[in-house]
């Protein structure tokens, strides 16, 4: 935890009352610069070091010519964090669910943890907004979302690390998948006619169609946006109060004030790693309940 204090510190040298770092065109860099740098995606990825040697890995760039426009495919930090938080997922799962010689279940404090996880998921997310078939049915992908937002998370407060769900792309993709499902959930327990006919509620005047499908069209569309931006700022923000906490000893030029940023901020990561638990558990539990409704006759 200290380690990820210190290596947010080291990004901040750049601010106004210290020794400035330069960019890599020779310019000075602000504390606001320094902050969206560290947010942002970019093709580089920086590692400061305490004695002050800076290393940089730039990911080569992959374009492809399709007509007049260009299709960029070329790895960046967020994608390469990415990546890695789904190796992690990947490994931790194998090596938790794996079995020993002689025994009938997994079994170790690693299996414990993630059957845990697991059950709750299944039980208190899946199963209690869906029904016991439905529910049983989309635990393999409420599960897979709630892993990948959690790793993701926890991969991103590592020191020079960056949180791929700080992407509002990376944050889109995946309420597009839960809106696929929804769409797909609905379509198939009502029929395609029968769950479209909600559009237009039973019972209003036909001079009221006009008004209600189109409002019908935007409660569709506001529940993945809904989730693609609550995910979206929610990671974004624990780091940018954080670096600002710390970047104050170097906009007010005094190390005064070091002791109230850096227990401020040793707050704020703390609470940020609560946050990506919640942020995880509300992602999958709106998936859930998202899924459900359009499932759902009544709905």
């Amino acid at each position: 935890m200290s380690a990820a204090l210190i290596a947010l510190a080291l990004q901040l040298a750049a601010a106004p009352g210290s020794p400035p770092a330069e960019s890599s065109s020779g310019e000075h860099k602000s504390l606001v610069e320094v902050v969206m740098d560290h947010i942002a995606d970019s093709r580089t990825i920086e590692l400061q070091t305490p004695w002050g040697p800076k290393y940089e890995l730039t990911f080569p760039e992959w374009k492809i010519p399709i007509g007049a426009r260009v299709l960029d495919i070329s790895i960046t930090k967020h994608v390469f964090w990415m990546w890695v938080s789904s190796l992690l997922l990947l490994a931790v799962v194998l090596v938790g669910t794996s079995r020993r010689k002689g025994e009938s279940v997994p079994a170790g404090p690693t299996n414990n943890i993630i059957e845990t996880f697991v059950l709750f998921v299944r039980d208190d997310i899946a199963v209690r907004n869906m029904g016991e078939h439905l529910g049983q049915e989309f635990t393999p992908y409420l599960c897979t979302i709630f892993f990948f937002i959690l790793f993701c998370g926890l991969v991103g407060v590592l020191p020079f690390t960056a949180t791929a769900t700080g992407n509002i792309a990376v944050t889109a993709s995946l309420a597009l998948c839960t809106f696929v499902l929804t769409q797909f959930a609905g379509m198939r327990s009502q029929g395609v006619v029968g769950y479209w006919a909600h559009l237009v509620p039973p019972g209003i005047p036909w001079w009221l169609y006009p008004l209600m499908i189109p409002a019908e069209l935007l409660g569709l569309v506001t529940k993945p946006f809904a989730l693609t931006i609550r995910l979206f700022a929610n990671m974004v923000a624990g780091h940018v109060v954080i670096l600002f906490l710390l970047g104050m000893v170097f906009v007010l030029g005094t190390t005064l004030v070091a002791p109230v940023g850096v227990l401020f901020a040793l707050g704020i990561y703390l609470l940020e790693l609560l946050v990506i638990f919640i942020q995880a558990y509300i992602f999958t539990i709106l998936s859930a309940v998202f899924i459900g409704m359009a499932a759902s006759h009544a709905h």
